[in-house]
């Protein structure tokens, strides 16, 4: 099985083939707001809010391939600004100030690697051969991250079977910049939670997902990776105005004519 080490994000950090080919598999569809796509469409969409643009789109997955198969943040930002230049796109949140665009670039970036990686551990941890062996899962927190989240910190340690609700939309990462991710285990070790906590699974209105999970990442990364696109437009997880949704629907039809 691949290396499951994890490290800063804006550092070094192992990638591996799962991750890799978890990203590659996805399509890149143009976007007006972050929240047109929901949770777990991530799985088969990339997007960057705001862009839409054919070739810019093109470019900044390009970009944030390269950046999950093992490239570094300062890469990823000039491509991006090298991108962005190329396009001539304009308007997008954080632009004109140093700071603004460090915050967007490091965003994405973040973001990308680090679902990338919840995804392609879900691909590993859910194979026949390891649930067969290991069929418990741990959640971890990890040590690492700048600001750590106290209902994160009170989950490390919860072993449950692989199959238990709670890993539907406790599978980390769980929000913005969280580092938190799951080991496959053969049973409960000393000291581990075996039981999830009390309402664990009551949603917070404020972010639609259940407390301590930031709006938007209530899913488990990965698990939704064989659903079609198709579906989850038909679930209303894909959610675009007019000119979008038409954008959308050539790019179906043009994998289904490839297929």
């Amino acid at each position: 099985m691949a290396t499951s080490i994890r490290a800063d994000m804006e550092g070094v950090r192992q990638r591996f083939q799962e991750q890799i080919d978890f990203f590659r598999a996805k399509l890149a569809l143009p976007t007006e707001r972050w929240d047109d796509i929901w949770q777990r469409a991530h799985d088969r969409a990339f997007i960057v809010a705001g862009a839409q643009k054919a070739d810019l789109l093109s470019d900044l997955f390009g970009a944030v391939g390269k950046a999950v198969a093992g490239g570094s943040i300062g890469e990823f930002r000039k491509a991006f600004a090298d991108a962005v230049s190329r396009s001539g796109w304009t308007g997008w949140t954080g632009e004109g100030t140093k700071a603004g665009e460090a915050w967007r670039t490091r965003t994405i970036y973040r973001a990308n690697v680090s679902a990338s990686y919840g995804a392609g551990r879900w691909a590993q941890l859910t194979a026949p051969g390891l649930v067969a062996v290991r069929p418990f899962w741990r959640y971890v927190h990890a040590d690492g991250v700048l600001h750590p989240r106290p209902l994160h910190l009170s989950w490390h340690g919860i072993t449950l079977p692989h199959d238990h609700e709670w890993w539907k939309t406790h599978f980390g990462p769980n929000g913005w910049g969280c580092g938190c991710y799951v080991v496959a285990v053969r049973s409960p070790g000393d000291g581990d939670q075996v039981e999830p906590p009390a309402a664990w699974d009551e949603i917070d209105p404020k972010t639609g997902a259940p407390a301590g999970i930031d709006r938007g990442w209530g899913y488990a990364p990965g698990a939704s990776s064989d659903v079609s696109l198709q579906q989850m437009v038909e679930e209303k997880l894909i959610t675009y105005p007019p000119a979008i949704a038409l954008a959308l629907s050539r790019a179906l039809a043009s994998r289904r004519g490839a297929s």
